[in-house]
């Protein structure tokens, strides 16, 4: 297959349903040799769709969060292809409870699956690029990791799902910082689709209609993934990118706001009135879903 992501070898984790499989098949579609990551059997069927399809695609089973499999992950993509071109960070999961009710085996797996999985695969894909660019060959590497807009705005009912997610995108910038010198970009979208996760905690909106534009569907996403997985997309990184039906933004983050300053310590009794006025000449923020 050609396309815009022809010859370019990309793992992507948690594709064996959702969001992950709509990337997988995409990315294939586009000339990609892809890595199916997933929990069980279902990354060996997307795998199998995708080589039914004309593609080429190999699976390889295990959780993502787990440091020595995100390596051997890395390794299974270079040994049956050669290299890697780009990593897409889709592995995810919730545990919604309200805060006073939150468990800490809740809290401990949703950062665990949804944080330390995409970092353990960005870190050793990472050290596989700087290798890579030590010993003089050329690199034109991509991440796209997974937010939320549970992680930039804030969701009622997701305090751990939230944290993750917006440590998912100080990671994207952080790590966009650091490893442009080696010739990676890491990006990150925050999606709006249906997947099982969605359905279940927002069914009605999720509903596929009866006719016309289905925008839900979480295929819409993956054009986004594609290009930014691409060799194209060399002078985008450390952004995020809000997607849901035929929508793309750049969505913006913590900026530096208004200031007071004086030239001397703040008395207590003058940081009440001075932070007042900073924010009544200060945006909004955006509300925090379900607030």
């Amino acid at each position: 297959m050609t396309g815009i992501c022809h010859d370019r070898v990309v793992v992507v984790t948690g594709a064996g349903q959702g969001l992950g499989r709509e990337h997988a098949l995409a990315l294939a579609a586009e000339g990609a040799r892809v890595v199916v990551n997933d929990l069980g059997d279902a990354a060996g069927s997307v795998a199998e769709e995708i080589r039914a399809a004309g593609g080429t695609a190999v699976a390889d089973t295990g959780d993502a969060s787990d440091w020595a499999y995100a390596e051997a992950l890395v390794g299974r993509a270079v040994e049956e292809f050669g290299t890697l071109d780009a990593l897409v960070n889709n592995a995810g999961i919730n545990r919604d409870r309200m805060l006073v009710s939150m468990t800490e085996e809740e809290w401990d797996l949703v950062l665990k699956v949804d944080l330390k999985g995409h970092f353990a695969p960005l870190r050793h894909a990472a050290a596989y690029w700087r290798e890579r660019s030590k010993q003089g060959g050329a690199v034109a590497a991509r991440v796209v990791n997974t937010t939320s807009g549970a992680g930039l705005m804030g969701s009622v009912g997701q305090g751990n799902y939230g944290a993750a997610k917006a440590g998912v995108a100080a990671l994207t910038q952080i790590a966009a910082a650091e490893l442009a010198r080696y010739g990676v970009t890491v990006n990150a979208i925050a999606p709006a689709a249906r997947t099982p996760m969605t359905e279940a905690v927002f069914a009605e909106r999720m509903r596929a209609p009866e006719t016309g534009f289905d925008a839900m569907h979480p295929g819409n996403v993956s054009p986004l993934v594609v290009w930014l997985a691409s060799a194209d997309s060399a002078d985008v990184t450390g952004r995020v990118f809000e997607a849901e039906g035929g929508v793309i933004a750049v969505a913006d983050g913590w900026q530096h706001g208004s200031r007071a300053e004086r030239d001397h310590r703040w008395p207590p009794s003058a940081v009440g009135p001075a932070v007042r006025e900073l924010i009544a000449r200060s945006p909004v923020p955006a509300p925090v879903y379900g607030a």
